[in-house]
């Protein structure tokens, strides 16, 4: 399937298609849908602040975030991780580290 094809996939309400990438990787650019929840938490707010700085304002499509697939994915399992535990530890943010470390953002 081609880019433009998948990037016009429906993406079921409550949902945000996101492509995570970098040009120099292997792989090239992937498309992942998440939880628009994912967009009021902490870690990744600070990949938005850093999306705007590389790419501005992008109105169409998905949202494009500046960081290799596997930083991408080492977030969405902080962010999972925290979220399953959340009704256990109410003060969880006190217990991660504050700062995430991408390695290409």
């Amino acid at each position: 399937m081609s880019n433009t094809q998948e990037d016009k996939k429906k993406v079921k309400k409550g949902w945000l298609a996101v492509r995570v990438g970098l040009e120099e990787e292997d792989g090239g650019f992937q498309r992942f849908v998440i939880p628009i929840s994912y967009l009021y938490h902490p870690l990744f707010k600070r990949l938005l602040e850093k999306a705007h700085e590389v790419y501005g304002y992008h109105t169409t499509g998905p949202l494009w975030l500046p960081c290799s697939v596997d930083d991408f994915l080492h977030l969405r399992w902080r962010i999972e991780r925290e979220s399953s535990h959340h009704s256990h530890h109410s003060n969880l943010h006190q217990h991660l580290p504050g700062s995430l470390s991408f390695h290409s953002c």
